[in-house]
């Protein structure tokens, strides 16, 4: 306990004499906030689907050979209904902007839940690498432009039936007649639209303007799947700057290279834990 008020001092410190906070973020903070994708919420939203193909996660439901298209949207409009138009059972995300709202920040995140624009952080300081449950693109893609599809997929998960949605409600491309899909990293397939590059280049931006200074890159929840997005940049950009402070809270994988951990602070803890004592 003692080390872990030593940790917390540290991370007050940091955050209260940044100029700048990077905040990366990965899986670990939205299932820390509650998004968890098996047990109790994959049976209240899942249940029949479980009981007729029987995979029992929703990680796995999505990869299932479902024999019709009817089939593969009842599943994945219901997916993406849970997942990006309800909000996670626990406040972390409205904690961690009520934690940097008053400074100068901006947000690279692997996630594609959608979670920091409706805690309230700012559209224009945010970038999703890897796409958004919430948008469309032609599976092709015959064309590089992605489409919103709340209204789509609320009416596919109220107007399912025994797990198929109507024939009608199958989202095909408007340009070339496709099937569409979700505007979701998986292949060299993934359309990077206006919006991902204006992101991309407003994020390099501000890397770019706060390469000197007191510059915090605080780590959430970020593994091992694609460490070069996030991960393996704030320790670059860290040891760049000796101003700079670099911030690691993850159960179970909470490290850094010894050249920065002089000035790192690696929790091995809850991010729910670490952010409700940051509150006291």
């Amino acid at each position: 306990m003692q080390e872990f008020s030593a940790q917390l001092l540290r991370l007050k410190t940091a955050i209260a004499s940044a100029d700048a906070v990077v905040i990366g973020a990965g899986a670990g903070l939205s299932t820390a906030a509650g998004f968890t994708y098996a047990g109790e919420r994959f049976q209240k939203y899942f249940s029949d689907f479980e009981k007729k193909y029987g995979f029992r996660d929703m990680y796995s439901g999505g990869f299932y050979p479902y024999q019709t298209p009817e089939e593969h949207w009842a599943y994945w409009s219901r997916y993406i209904f849970v997942n990006r138009y309800t909000d996670p059972p626990k406040p972390i995300y409205r904690e961690l902007f009520d934690l940097v709202k008053d400074k100068d920040y901006f947000v690279i995140t692997t996630n594609v839940d959608h979670c920091f624009q409706k805690a309230g952080f700012d559209k224009k300081r945010l970038f999703y690498t890897q796409g958004d449950y919430g948008l469309f693109q032609c599976s092709v893609p015959c064309h590089n432009k992605t489409y919103d599809n709340e209204e789509l997929i609320r009416r596919m998960v109220a107007e399912q039936r025994d797990m198929k949605i109507p024939t009608e409600l199958i989202p095909r491309c408007p340009v070339c007649g496709k099937p569409m899909t979700t505007n979701l990293r998986a292949d060299d397939t993934f359309v990077q639209d206006e919006g991902w590059d204006s992101a991309c280049e407003r994020y390099q931006n501000f890397i770019a303007a706060h390469r000197d200074g007191k510059t915090l890159y605080l780590e959430l929840g970020v593994g091992y799947n694609t460490p070069i997005i996030i991960k393996y940049p704030f320790w670059k950009l860290t040891a760049q700057n000796r101003q700079a402070t670099y911030v690691c809270i993850n159960r179970g994988e909470a490290y850094c290279p010894k050249e920065i951990e002089s000035r790192a602070v690696c929790i091995d803890r809850d991010i729910e834990e670490v952010l409700s004592a940051l509150r006291e």
